[in-house]
């Protein structure tokens, strides 16, 4: 029986999120209760301003956006002010704002403490961020493997092992995949129903966070994944 026989695809997607969480932070809050960073992937729900820096129409960086930001400047975030992963950022005391992790004046503080690998417009389903080309979930993963890789660079695999094992992790997508791909062109219309697409989405989702987990477990602890 398929998923949305069960459960809707906004409450799965929450529950997902509050899994997420627990797991990768669980373990290091047995023995350090404190946060090191906060690293995002996703869509334009938490991209802070990665869609500035590549050649597409999705931009949040004119106002009216970032009126309500520091200094009233548009950032690229696709709202007035914060995004919930800054507010989530700050509320741990990790940083004020989380950055787009594709700015070039980045520090390595700024990597330290976390980064955005989000790009608005982008989806589960791997046609949503080819709408509009922007950052698909699995090249920000891509990002996510170089940002460790620099963070060794600068810091030693040992810094950035503690800081990756005691970070965390959001993943906010998912939105995109109906209002910009399914109800707005007939493509996935042709293939599925809406339940039949709803478990298609969710399918993704699922295997998304599992490579995650796999991306994550292999740099850790050394153990081979097919990721």
């Amino acid at each position: 029986m398929s998923f949305s026989h069960f459960i809707s695809p906004f409450k799965l997607t929450f529950f997902i999120l509050h899994v997420i969480h627990l797991t990768f932070i669980s373990n290091a809050h047995t023995q350090n209760p404190k946060v090191s960073a906060v690293l995002v992937f996703g869509d334009s729900t938490s991209d802070p301003g990665n869609n500035n820096f590549i050649l597409t129409p999705f931009k949040g960086n004119f106002p009216p956006y970032g009126r309500d930001f520091p200094h009233k400047k548009p950032t690229g975030r696709f709202t007035n002010g914060m995004l919930a992963s800054d507010m989530i950022a700050r509320y741990l005391g990790v940083k004020d704002n989380v950055p787009p992790y594709l700015d070039p004046s980045l520090t390595v503080h700024d990597l330290m403490t976390g980064v955005s690998f989000a790009s608005a417009g982008s989806g589960f389903d791997p046609l949503t961020p080819m709408i509009s080309n922007v950052i698909p979930l699995p090249r920000q993963l891509e990002y996510f493997r170089e940002y460790k890789t620099r963070l060794i660079e600068k810091l030693g695999k040992t810094k950035t092992m503690e800081i990756v094992n005691n970070a965390l992790y959001i993943v906010s997508a998912g939105t995109n995949d109906f209002v910009v791909n399914y109800f707005t062109l007939p493509i996935r219309r042709q293939k599925y129903t809406l339940p039949g697409y709803m478990d298609f989405v969710m399918n993704n989702e699922m295997d998304f966070i599992q490579v995650c987990f796999l991306c994550l477990d292999f740099f850790l602890n050394g153990k081979k994944s097919h990721v």
